[in-house]
């Protein structure tokens, strides 16, 4: 299923056609194309190159792995996530190597070798869902998550699939049009609140 985004201005289609299925494939990833996602995860821009982020990936031919990734998922969240072929945790290393000193921006390194991630899975006819929907102290226990590193989000990844495998409220949510805030309401010059001259109104 494809549910591309009617932007107001162009954009690359990799963007346009980025999105977050719930019904996904039983069709496995290869191996070899998991790793180039994480390539690209790998080469995100980071603050002082820190590169503050792992990944735990449990994929459905290993089913304890993967058991235990569905198990620090919220209950709605594992309900559709079960039938994605490959499932992950984003974690974020707090601190700087370099002087140990609190990294502010770890977050949002994290989310964007997250992002390239997506963006080369889509190039691939992949999808990815990322989910704030987890248990973070369990996700602790359960993968032995070294002190000084955060779980941050779940992710789903995965060939698109039917949406009529998904329950009728999760089938809806699926098929309805895509909406996102117009440029005007975040994108600001000189002072907050003031749309950016460039901006249409």
């Amino acid at each position: 299923m494809e549910k591309p985004a009617t932007t107001e201005f162009p954009v690359h289609d990799l963007i346009r056609n980025r999105w977050s299925p719930r019904a996904f494939s039983d069709k496995p990833v290869p191996p070899d194309v998991l790793r180039s996602l994480f390539e690209a995860a790998r080469w995100a821009a980071s603050s002082y190159n820190e590169q503050p982020w792992a990944f735990l990936v449990a994929t459905k031919d290993d089913p304890e792995n993967f058991a235990k990734m569905l198990s620090v998922l919220v209950e709605f969240n594992a309900g559709w996530a079960k039938h994605a072929p490959v499932l992950a945790l984003a974690v974020a290393e707090l601190a700087f190597h370099h002087n140990g000193n609190p990294n502010r921006n770890a977050f949002y390194d994290t989310g964007a070798a997250s992002a390239q991630l997506t963006l080369e899975a889509n190039s691939r006819g992949l999808f990815v869902h990322q989910m704030a929907g987890y248990d973070g102290d369990k996700a602790r226990q359960v993968f032995e998550i070294p002190a000084g590193w955060e779980p941050i989000a779940a992710i789903a990844i995965g060939y698109p699939g039917d949406p009529e495998s998904l329950p009728q409220a999760l089938r809806d949510r699926e098929l309805a049009p895509r909406t996102r805030k117009r440029l005007s309401e975040f994108v600001m010059t000189g002072r907050w609140g003031h749309t950016s001259p460039f901006v249409p109104k």
